[in-house]
């Protein structure tokens, strides 16, 4: 019996170093049925000739230019649009996967007749657990902990029937990819995972996560109070590990925002801009359960005073610079 297509979609923006890696692996790929969708956002450096070259070069391949940069959610969309397999994986152009990585996603999800499956991944801070088949609620509490599998959307095989029904948030621009999978995984029945180690992360210098704050970095508020608030609703049991994970996303945000300011040189009003979010889901249960005493020091310094957190925050950067970045 033939096995069912497979659409990868990879979207595509400025990563002419890493592309021709990232395909290579994907045209390695061990399941026979796969097309693999390239949505180049506008890329100005030479990707997009990477693209239609590859695409012209093997049947398996397509792909697709947008007329403007619209960000990878509006990226992934397009892919989704155009996929005609009966399952939808994302693969980021500058990660590289095993060439199993397709084979044993699909065959952990069949054998669990579930909707998603997920793997292990390098190049990763992860906590990575047993091979398991996960319930709804269950499948949700992981993502409220982020593990054993991450809360990004590559690494993972999905319905591609599901995944229509939910798209990209192409409003939001940082948190999307929880909003993304916290929708996906609401309407899933079973999820399933398997520790091997199939999909490798890229931690790219100058990305665009180790930047100040902006506008587009502030409407992750959006998709993490939507996330925290329909949970306390529909999972309780995982609407506390949500909170604490927006608590943790604006306590790097504003360190980093310290650090690389805010965009049009307004930093202080998007550190009291963090400083409100924060205060909204802070609790001091949530504060005991910070894993590092300096992190739980780092929210109470925020949700006190702004300008106290700033020159706490300002002190630490220069002793390290001082003393040589340790």
């Amino acid at each position: 019996m033939e096995k069912p297509l497979i659409s990868v979609i990879v979207p595509v923006y400025n990563v002419e170093d890493y592309l021709e890696g990232c395909l290579r692996s994907l045209l390695a790929q061990t399941y026979p049925r796969v097309e693999i969708i390239l949505v180049d956002d506008a890329s100005t450096d030479n990707s997009g000739a990477l693209c239609s070259d590859y695409a012209s070069r093997d049947s398996r391949i397509q792909s697709v230019r947008l007329p403007q940069n619209r960000g990878p959610s509006a990226a992934r969309n397009e892919g989704i649009c155009r996929a005609q397999g009966a399952y939808i994986s994302f693969v980021d152009a500058d990660d590289r996967v095993e060439p199993e990585l397709l084979e044993r996603l699909y065959e952990s999800l069949e054998q669990a007749g579930a909707e998603v499956s997920a793997c292990g991944a390098g190049g990763i801070d992860l906590k990575r657990g047993p091979a398991a088949v996960y319930t709804r609620p269950e499948a949700i509490r992981c993502l409220a902990r982020g593990a054993p599998f991450n809360l990004v959307p590559w690494g993972k095989l999905y319905s591609a029937e599901l995944v229509k029904k939910t798209l990209f948030p192409e409003n939001i621009f940082y948190s999307e990819d929880l909003l993304f999978l916290y929708s996906v995984l609401k309407q899933s029945r079973r999820v399933s995972y398997r520790p091997d180690v199939l999909y490798h992360y890229t931690q790219r210098e100058g990305s665009q996560m180790q930047s100040g704050a902006s506008e587009r970095k502030l409407t992750a508020f959006d998709a993490q109070d939507f996330v925290c608030e329909d949970a306390r609703v529909n999972f309780p049991e995982a609407a506390e590990d949500f909170r604490l994970l927006a608590l943790e996303a604006n306590r790097c945000l504003a360190v980093l925002t310290v650090k690389k300011g805010g965009e049009g040189g307004h930093t202080f009003g998007y550190l009291k801009r963090i400083q409100e979010n924060t205060r909204r889901q802070f609790s001091w249960r949530l504060l005991r359960r910070c894993s590092r005493t300096r992190d739980a020091a780092a929210l109470l310094a925020l949700c006190a005073s702004a300008w106290g957190f700033w020159a706490a925050a300002s002190a630490v950067t220069w002793m390290k610079r001082l003393g040589g970045g340790r």
